[in-house]
């Protein structure tokens, strides 16, 4: 009998490939830790061959903690970490490895880009706002420094496409990932203007097609089956990007409410839906995303600060490094076991933390590479309490900072990622953004997403709505109410956060070019 629908998950901290009845019910997972390196200069690469090898290795535990595995499967659905290139040649060897979201060498491509006036062109096709962590400026940055690579590249995949070519022998891309990157969101395919305004159009021959997951899939080669211990031919399904899936997971797809959705992981990702073309609001800044989602007409705008609980890894490790070094060991959940401690003996909004600690800098609202953490205003009076509950209320700002950048603040959030298992994120988060918190009790909300959409393609529900009923509804937690007392302490910080990141931009700019001499 077959009753068991799979997602697999490829993300920048962990690969998972998670195992869901036919109710959405999560049966079990697997997971191995990601591995990538940064390099001099920006880079940031993963090697193609070991991700292959460390997914099928997920799938092969799977099938260790589930009886009858293979029999049993439905279907596969594989999405992955967002943006990036990786490049294979004609016979579906890697050229090199791949770029991730990360990478930020392309940065001063950006910016010559933007500065141009047919950027805007590009912005209203695409929907999206440009950044180095991009696949457009990322070949463009290639054509220029590393040309020989290029000319060996036959396909530039994404993660996920990766993934889905081992899995099926198949090139192809999604709907969401194609488009806000080379394409136009109304038409949910390519078009030859982006690519002419990013400088790409003759290298139009390395993308692959775009294909819908909620209507095509392809089996399981006879390759990809020896190395998973799966049935050759099983249905596989190319899902959306991982924020694509993880918002439909989350619960984003809810046409009544239209609730934001907020997912805080490695990076922060702030979300809107738009059901139909007319309904996505374009900023002037020219930042955020537009991904078509698997649903027709049905788009999700998006604005995604690059640093989200890297900052709280930060102002962590900065403790424990400092414990460590009397030969004191704290493990990391010891650590963030304190938090709730620290926030609640410290005073809001008496510090503002500003939370661009990723070496890219700053993607949303506005695109800044040179962008940097920091904190305004600290005294002699502010210990280490203030400085963890100044890093939280960064986090919140630069999510509310996201959020006005898409129109009118959520009445509603709803949140997942691994830092909204925290009471006081999510109390903090909710105050400053004046919302009502609900918490997604999906464990996996990315690899449930993947999962939702093969479920859809091989007619297990007439419709993505029918599914988000079943699978995403029930698993809503209760509504936190905003704590209408503390939001207006955080009302009144909010134009000094902003003008703070605002005035802060040239002195990044003197010292990254301090930093280049």
């Amino acid at each position: 009998m077959r009753d068991v629908l799979i997602g697999i998950d490829a993300g920048t901290s962990v690969i998972k490939s998670v195992a869901f009845d036919t109710a959405g019910r999560q049966l079990a997972a697997a997971a191995v830790p990601n591995r990538y390196e940064t390099l001099p200069g920006g880079g940031a690469e993963q090697d193609l061959a070991r991700t292959w090898t460390d997914t099928a290795t997920t799938l092969r535990q799977l099938a260790d903690k589930v009886p009858d595995l293979a029999s049993r499967i439905i279907a596969i659905a594989v999405t992955g970490q967002g943006d990036g290139t990786w490049l294979i040649d004609k016979d579906g060897e890697p050229v090199a490895k791949g770029w991730l979201w990360l990478d930020a060498r392309a940065a001063a491509i950006v910016e010559e880009i933007r500065a141009r006036p047919d950027d805007r062109l590009r912005f209203e096709k695409t929907g999206s706002g440009l950044a180095a962590c991009q696949q457009g400026p990322q070949l463009a940055f290639m054509k220029r420094n590393a040309p020989d690579r290029l000319a060996g590249a036959a396909t530039a995949f994404h993660c996920k496409d990766w993934l889905y070519f081992n899995l099926t022998g198949e090139r192809a891309t999604d709907p969401s990932e194609g488009t806000f990157t080379f394409g136009d969101f109304r038409t949910r395919g390519y078009c030859d203007e982006v690519l002419e305004v990013l400088g790409v159009a003759d290298l139009r021959h390395l993308l692959p097609p775009i294909v819908d997951g909620t209507r095509h899939n392809a089996g399981l080669s006879a390759a990809a089956a020896k190395a998973t211990g799966l049935l050759s031919g099983t249905p596989v399904v190319l899902a959306y990007v991982d924020v694509a899936c993880t918002a439909l997971g989350a619960g984003l797809l809810d046409r009544e409410r239209k609730p934001g959705c907020s997912i805080i992981g490695s990076t922060g990702m702030h979300m809107r839906l738009a059901q139909t073309p007319d309904e996505v609001l374009l900023n002037e800044a020219r930042t955020g995303y537009t991904m078509t989602m698997p649903a027709p007409g049905v788009f999700a705008q998006m604005q995604s600060n690059m640093a989200a609980t890297l900052n709280i890894d930060w102002i962590l490790s900065l403790a424990s490094g400092i414990l460590a070094s009397q030969g004191i060991t704290r493990s990391n959940g010891e650590m963030i076991a304190l938090v709730d401690e620290w926030i609640s003996s410290s005073e809001p909004a008496s510090l503002l933390y500003q939370p661009y600690v990723s070496e890219a800098g700053e993607r949303g609202p506005f695109v800044d590479a040179n962008a940097r953490a920091g904190f305004v205003g600290i005294s002699s009076r502010h210990g280490y309490a203030d400085m963890v509950r100044a890093v939280f209320e960064g986090l919140a700002f630069a999510s509310r900072d996201c959020y006005a950048a898409m129109g009118p603040l959520p009445s509603e959030i709803r949140l997942t990622g691994g830092a909204a298992r925290s009471p006081a994120l999510r109390k903090i988060l909710g105050a400053v953004v004046g919302a009502d918190i609900r918490n997604s009790q999906r464990e996996e909300a990315g690899a449930a997403g993947a999962a939702m959409i093969a479920a859809v393609c091989v007619g297990q529900y007439s419709s993505m709505d029918e599914c988000v009923g079943e699978w995403v509804t029930p698993l809503l937690g209760a509504t936190e109410p905003s704590d209408r007392k503390l939001a207006a302490i955080y009302e009144r910080a909010v134009p000094s956060y902003t003008l703070a990141h605002e005035a802060l931009r040239p002195v990044w700019r003197s010292m990254a070019a301090s930093r280049a001499n």
